[in-house]
């Protein structure tokens, strides 16, 4: 019997299975890579909402700061003449009025009401820094007789605060040794020379 010689070809390579080889490797590689891209994205993202949220917040504490309204009223001097009819005393008067908010502040009206008082701004308006000071003139109406009650008279402001809107403030101003009450005692006294 004769014997069958097996000869190995060791040049030969087998094809099939090096090309099954090259694609499992590329399909892992394209992976890997969509996996990179999809963290990548994921911490984009991430950066990005973090930056908005941090924008958002910074734009809302700006229109909370450009929204608020703090101010002081005080009564000064500015008597410019005046009448007195029958008690009742009408003179011109100023309002000093200080901006304690961190903005600033335009006062577009001035009004106040109770038995015996009346105050009226004159109709101008009036820009008002932050920690700043401005003056309006007012015409008062007092009457003698019930004008100087112990309680503070309650003025009604109309703002207009930075950001444009119109906004509704209070601050009560004591009438009691004021100069508004200075000046119009001067005019209530009855005359000697009548």
């Amino acid at each position: 019997m004769a014997v069958e010689q097996v000869v190995i070809d060791l040049d030969e390579h087998d094809h099939e299975s090096a090309e099954r080889s090259a694609i499992t490797h590329r399909n892992v590689a394209n992976r890997r890579k969509v996996l990179l891209q999809l963290v990548a994205a994921f911490v984009i993202g991430v950066v990005l909402g973090g930056i908005g949220v941090a924008e958002l917040r910074d734009s809302r504490a700006q229109h909370d700061r450009s929204s608020v309204v703090a101010l002081v009223a005080l009564p000064e001097s500015g008597y410019s003449g005046g009448s007195n009819s029958r008690g009742i005393v009408r003179l011109n008067g100023q309002l000093t009025l200080i901006n304690t908010g961190p903005a600033p502040i335009t006062i577009r009206a001035i009004q106040a009401e109770r038995p015996g008082v009346q105050v009226r701004d004159m109709g101008q308006a009036r820009l008002i820094r932050p920690g700043g000071t401005g003056q309006i003139l007012v015409d008062l109406q007092l009457e003698c007789s019930t004008a100087f009650q112990p309680e503070p008279l309650s003025v009604r402001f109309s703002v207009e605060t930075e950001d444009k809107r119109l906004r509704e403030a209070r601050y009560p101003v004591a009438l009691v040794g004021s100069a508004w009450q200075e000046d119009a005692l001067r005019m209530c006294e009855p005359r000697l020379d009548s």
